[in-house]
């Protein structure tokens, strides 16, 4: 049966949707409040580990390999594949990402980059016509494609922590291309509205788009991952994987060489950290915006509210509650635009804006019944459509003995630059489009940048991915992210405080109805769950309200009295698997 987001899912194309934000009034709203946690079935419940992600088959990828003697870093390496295969559109070997691990003996936490890198010969002016940007050119083709990271990325953390050889890691995902995956009613539709070729001919069958519940094979990504699987990460970044690659890009007019490949490397960084609420918060540095956008946020809440109970004051739902959180995201939004980039190669202010000094300044120019002038948000120095979520894809792992991971992948945008390497069967992503290719020109996302999110080659663009933990005095409590574009920040924020500040379970964390405000364009998104009168009310207060027909996908586990409660998203395909 249809949830009631894949219902409305089914009325927004990719199309039709950015039409509606455009020109259609806010629609029908129906009633949500805090009862929701009564209504939302209970979270699943584990014992010792658990994975949520957003494919079901891929979360019991997962288990099986935590209950075959894995841990967690395990685990999250063979999900992650095996999303590759049962959520094409959205991640795999041909995109990049980030994970926070928590590894419980040494109570330690580390970050892992595995963003791609712009190729070595890229250059600007290659995203120009007659001087301007076309957004054609960092989006689909050859020029969209930047150096995959993932693979290598996959590797590191399993070689480094992992219990596990990594042939164990990819063998699921192997099977489940080989044998065949279920496809997912939200794969259907996608591929259902997907007008590229190569992806029409990939993903159909007997001449028309695969349908949902069909089984699927795919014999080509299965041989790339039997490569993966006998001669490990290496191969993906030399030999008969890689001239795949390689060719494939150059035939869609790009510029990324065998040299590109070879040369790539993940990069470990210190995690962005904060306290909030008297718990340890810790989420992905820079190049993610994410990390310190959820830490600028929360300190602005903290300033404003500096207990849970003072912010439980404005009622959770309510038009105060969710007009202060909007404010709140301007700020945060407009600073990321601002000065964020890659600190490999800018200079990125990162202490001024986690700054709890900082934070009170901004707490202080919110006001509860009126919004500010656009170059007031942040700290002052186009608009556009924007997409849904395409091509990211998060995940939340805990095993038995504590050990953690929140990781999120992605090819940008769906089905990345609508390029398949050659017989490997990858989809390469079009992460060129995450930079700012002209100052205040917005990417696929309606986001905006500066001279700090530029291109240039060997460079890491800007994301939104934002792979959270929470963690107490006795470990890990909250594992968090999510999917979604810009999304992903406003919904890893809104599900972080429903678990800390307002005291939901995982699922209602997860099913309560979010917003979303990036600062440009210029509108507060809502899902159609929040109640007519909250919107009215939210106009009222100087909001300008669009519908969207959902903020992210999250995907979230949390440590509560009898165990771990692990969420499953109500806005995709997903479910959980623990035991």
């Amino acid at each position: 049966m249809q949830t009631r987001f894949q219902k409305l899912a089914g009325l927004f194309s990719f199309r039709s949707f950015e039409r509606v934000l455009v020109s259609c009034a806010v629609v029908f709203f129906a009633v949500f409040s805090t009862a929701a946690q009564g209504a939302t079935p209970p979270p699943l419940l584990a014992a010792h580990g658990a994975v949520a992600s957003d494919n079901p088959q891929a979360s019991d990828v997962g288990v099986a390999i935590l209950k075959s003697g894995g841990n967690a870093i395990d685990a999250a390496c063979a999900t992650a594949l095996a999303l590759g295969v049962t959520h094409p559109y959205a991640s795999g070997m041909g995109g990049g990402g980030f994970a926070i691990v928590y590894l419980a003996k040494e109570r330690r936490v580390l970050a892992l980059d595995f963003r791609e890198r712009a190729p070595a010969g890229i250059r600007p002016e290659l995203f120009l016509k007659d001087g301007k940007a076309d957004p054609k050119l960092s989006r689909e083709g050859g020029l969209a494609v930047a150096v995959p990271g993932e693979v290598r990325g996959l590797g590191d953390l399993v070689r480094r922590f992992g219990k596990l050889p990594f042939a164990r890691c990819v063998a699921p995902a192997e099977a489940l291309a080989r044998n065949g995956m279920t496809v997912t009613w939200r794969l259907a539709e996608v591929v259902s509205k997907e007008t590229a070729p190569a992806i029409q001919s990939r993903f159909s069958s007997g001449g028309k788009p695969v349908e949902a519940g069909a089984t699927l094979r795919r014999p080509d990504l299965a041989w790339t991952l039997s490569r993966l699987r006998t001669g490990g990460p290496e191969a993906f970044y030399k030999g008969a994987i890689a001239n795949e690659i390689v060719k494939a890009v150059k035939d869609a007019g790009g510029v990324l060489t065998l040299a590109d490949l070879e040369a790539y490397r993940a990069t470990e960084r210190a995690p962005m950290e904060t306290t909030y609420r008297g718990l340890r918060v810790v989420s992905m540095p820079p190049p993610s915006s994410g990390g310190i956008a959820l830490v600028e946020s929360l300190g602005i809440l903290s300033a404003r509210f500096p207990r849970s109970d003072d912010l439980r004051t404005l009622g959770h739902g309510s038009s105060a509650y969710l007009h202060v959180l909007a404010e709140i995201l301007k700020h945060a939004f407009a600073d990321r635009a601002r000065f964020l980039g890659d600190p490999d190669f800018v200079t990125v202010p990162s202490q001024h804006l986690q700054s709890p000094e900082y934070a009170a300044q901004l707490a202080a120019k919110i006001h509860d019944r009126s919004v500010l002038p656009r170059e007031a948000y942040g700290t002052p120095e186009g608009t556009g459509d924007v997409h849904r979520d395409g091509g990211t894809a998060h995940l939340s792992v805990v095993d038995a003995e504590g050990n953690a991971v929140s990781m999120t992948t992605t090819i940008n945008l769906g089905f990345g630059a609508k390029v398949i390497a050659g017989k490997t069967g990858i989809v390469l992503n079009n992460q060129m489009d995450d930079f700012a290719i002209q100052p205040g020109v917005p990417n696929g996302f309606g986001l905006i940048g500066s001279t700090q999110n530029a291109v240039a080659p060997g460079k890491r663009p800007l994301s939104s991915m934002t792979p959270t933990l929470v963690i107490d005095e006795a470990g890990v409590k909250v594992i968090v992210g999510a999917a979604g574009g810009p999304n992903i920040i406003t919904a890893t924020l809104q599900v972080l405080l429903n678990v800390v500040d307002w005291n939901l379970n995982a699922q209602a964390a997860i099913a309560a109805p979010r917003i979303h405000d990036q600062w440009v364009p210029e509108f507060l998104m809502v899902e159609p769950e929040i109640s007519r009168d909250v919107v009215d009310a939210l106009i009222a207060r100087g909001q300008v309200v669009k519908p969207i027909p959902h903020v992210g996908v999250s995907n979230l586990v949390v440590r509560g009295t009898h165990g771990w409660e692990v969420a499953a998203e109500p806005r995709s395909p997903s479910r959980p698997a623990g035991y």
